[in-house]
């Protein structure tokens, strides 16, 4: 079996979704399915050595050869929205072309990033339908619902020109999918409602690889060290995209409460994105000093990263709990340490913290709420090891790689098997 995928992104950036596409193609160089990726130059989250590095490398083969990589040269991705937004249609301009031509294709895959990659597929799918005379089925991955998530965002509205293109876009993407997977039932219940069939729609929850992500205690921590980290402070820890969907206008006006009596108390948030650069002025303006931001880290320092905080730290404004489930979930439970989210109460993931017990959620309006969760568990070390246990035994039991990765090539083999039929 041969897969066509248009990426994004690729090694050596760093997404958040990039552990799950790796162990997927471990799982499929098992079984024997190949992967033919076109990606452009590398850009997001290197530097401009490593990115002319990889600008003169066209063509790399990876796990003993089953995934081949195309690469193409593209403009460097910028933080400005309209920019990023022309280099993602540039990107799929070019992936149209390569995609349309590609050979000897049985299924056609995308996940969500950007938006516009299922209405690319299902371009794509049409021509080489038309072009080799058989039919060619087309799984789409749904890791972000748009243009829901620009909405609950607040960088859109309803019935602008953004959200009906978008939900054009959304339509086309879904009636050209074969099967859709999504993460969650939040994330079916809303397709649904959006009219796509029950049985188009297959849940599959993001896993988490516990060989990877584990406990590390903090004397062995080695960012403790390579930051000067005091060891006996108590830190909130955020790793992932800083971004627009993320409350950091909440976390800062906490950060400024709990600074006047809480000396001890300090946020680490490790990442990049496009909201980086304000907030990282709005914190020197406001004097705030339990801010710590720092890069993403290699990946091979993922134990250390998410092991880093008394607590990992989930946010997200309100409205976002319906259409986003963070991964980064997993990887703090993964890593023995409790959830401390804000957001929204009445979402999948509220509903597991509070099940599982293995973290504190506040509503993301509320900042009183959020810093009373803090506290909380910082006055409780035993809290934290109870939840941190509880929620490493829940993704060891639900959500293991060997598992999901499972799922994932019983449905390629059951769409590809159905097109002979």
């Amino acid at each position: 079996m041969k897969v066509l995928k248009l990426s994004s992104y690729f090694y050596p950036e760093q997404v958040s979704s990039s552990h799950l596409s790796n162990d997927l193609y471990e799982a499929y160089k098992r079984v024997g399915i190949e992967t033919e990726i076109y990606s452009p130059t590398p850009s997001r989250g290197i530097t401009n050595d490593v990115r002319k590095k990889y600008s003169k490398i066209k063509y790399e083969e990876f796990y003993d050869g089953t995934v081949k990589l195309h690469r193409f040269s593209m403009l460097k991705e910028g933080k400005n929205p309209l920019f990023r937004a022309f280099r993602y249609f540039l990107v799929n301009c070019v992936q149209y072309y390569k995609g349309s031509h590609a050979k000897n294709i049985d299924l056609i895959y995308s996940g969500s990033t950007p938006p516009t990659q299922g209405l690319l597929c299902g371009l794509i799918k049409r021509k080489l339908q038309k072009k080799d005379k058989h039919k060619i089925p087309f799984i789409y991955a749904l890791q972000d619902i748009f243009p829901d998530s620009l909405v609950n965002s607040k960088m859109t509205k309803k019935g602008s020109i953004v959200w009906r293109i978008g939900r054009k876009i959304e339509d086309y993407t879904y009636k050209s999918a074969d099967k859709i997977i999504v993460i969650s039932e939040d994330f079916k219940n809303n397709i649904i409602e959006k009219g796509v069939p029950n049985n188009k729609i297959v849940i599959i929850p993001n896993w988490i690889n516990t060989e990877t992500v584990f406990p590390i205690d903090r004397k062995d921590n080695i960012l403790f060290d390579k930051y000067n980290l005091d060891r006996d402070k108590f830190y909130i820890c955020y790793s992932g995209n800083l971004g627009h969907s993320q409350n950091l206008g909440l976390l800062l006006r906490a950060a400024i409460k709990l600074q006047k009596n809480y000396s001890d108390i300090c946020f680490v948030l490790i990442g990049e994105g496009a909201a980086k650069d304000s907030f990282k002025n709005l914190i020197k303006e406001k004097e705030v000093k339990n801010i710590i931001l720092l890069p993403f880290q290699p990946y091979e320092d993922i134990a250390h990263v998410f092991s880093l905080g008394d607590a990992g730290l989930v946010i997200s404004k309100p409205g976002i709990g319906g259409s986003s489930v963070p991964s980064k979930t997993w990887s703090i439970m993964a890593s023995a340490r409790p959830v401390l989210a804000s957001f929204d109460k009445n979402s999948e993931l509220s509903k597991l913290i509070s099940k599982e017990k293995c973290g504190l959620c506040s509503d993301p309006n509320d900042v009183n709420d959020f810093i009373s969760c803090i506290l909380q568990l910082r006055n409780d070390p035993s809290l934290c090891k109870k939840m941190g246990h509880n929620g490493l035994s829940y993704v060891r039991n639900n959500l293991s790689k060997e598992k999901c990765t499972s799922r994932y090539i019983k449905l390629l083999k059951s769409v590809v098997r159905e097109k002979h039929e």
